[in-house]
């Protein structure tokens, strides 16, 4: 069975506490992923443009509508503008691009990926940029494109009934509170990079503090980058992986679960969207069983002191060469 606990969005939909992640999902195995999530009991599927897996995804849930194992109204679905993007015209494109790729009639959540604008590359020319630079990996090339310009441009795909409620990503504070003075459609979702080794405690609660529903992501910290290539994997490799600290496995043995079910339950028992990611059908099951059972105060505080600021998915050290410090 799916999991009952949702969280209701500033937009006054809900979604749920626990999800599929897609990142790093194979393309070509994307479909039978999906449909074997929804078999045992995903409801939120979180993708990206970025992730070159949005059709493949939307083809699993299309197979599980018509198998009458769900129905359309049952499942939400995130997505992401990505960078190439931002200016108005071409957010509003990509939007229904992105829309018609998932084959759903329409998105759930849509967020803008990252803070930071690049020159538009044509979709038709080089289907997926899926990176920061160009083909050759040399060359970065931001555009001026203001974030209010942006968010109009979502606050239309709302308008349009392409989405149904829009936030961002990867955003910080300051950043929010500009973005609140001139928003006419409420910020629903801040997706961030969150686990005990990068609790991001302020950014949390300025987010609570304002309606603005958290869903976290690389959720077992170091464990998400390892496969990665070059210096996305390089702060990792140096890291202690979480799934192996004793006081994480002590707090699983004192609840008779699994360290990934304590990680995650640390972020959705305070109300944080998780969506971790697994092709072991096993695990499945185990990272969406994290909503029936509860974590004391102190083994709460205790994971949360593992904090070390230690960012992972950071354009300021991974894109060697021609860093963007939007975290500075």
């Amino acid at each position: 069975m799916a999991p009952k606990a949702c969280i209701v969005l500033a937009s006054g939909h809900e979604m749920p506490l626990v999800g599929f992640g897609l990142w790093k999902v194979p393309r070509e195995s994307t479909a039978d992923t999906v449909y074997k999530a929804i078999e045992a009991g995903y409801r939120l599927f979180d993708g990206a443009y970025d992730y070159q897996n949005e059709k493949e995804a939307g083809e699993g849930i299309r197979r599980a509508i018509k198998d009458e194992l769900i129905r359309r109204e049952d499942v939400f679905i995130t997505t992401k503008l990505w960078n190439n993007y931002h200016r108005k015209e071409h957010a509003l494109a990509m939007a229904k691009y992105q829309n018609e790729s998932w084959g759903l009639g329409y998105i759930d959540l849509f967020l803008i990926h990252f803070p930071c604008a690049l020159e538009y590359v044509d979709p038709s020319v080089r289907e997926f940029p899926a990176w920061w630079m160009d083909d050759a990996k040399t060359v970065i090339a931001p555009d001026k494109v203001p974030i209010r310009e942006t968010w109009e441009a979502l606050e239309d795909i709302v308008d349009a009934g392409i989405a149904r409620s829009i936030g961002v990503c990867n955003f910080q504070a300051q950043t929010l509170y500009d973005l609140m003075s001139y928003a006419k459609h409420p910020i629903s979702a801040l997706q961030i990079e969150h686990h005990p080794y990068l609790t991001q405690a302020e950014l949390v609660q300025m987010a609570s503090e304002n309606n603005i529903a958290v869903t976290a992501y690389s959720s077992f910290g170091p464990q998400s980058f390892l496969e990665l290539p070059g210096a996305f994997s390089k702060q990792a490799k140096e890291t202690a992986n979480l799934l192996h600290a004793e006081m994480i496995k002590a707090v699983a043995t004192r609840h008779h679960v699994l360290p990934a079910q304590v990680l995650l339950r640390w972020a959705a028992q305070r109300g944080i969207a998780v969506i971790p990611k697994s092709n072991d059908a096993t695990r499945l099951v185990q990272n969406l069983d994290v909503l029936n059972f509860d974590l004391t105060s102190q083994e709460l505080e205790d994971i949360s002191a593992l904090d070390r600021g230690l960012r992972f998915n950071d354009p300021g050290f991974y894109l060697e060469g021609y860093p963007l410090h939007i975290f500075a």
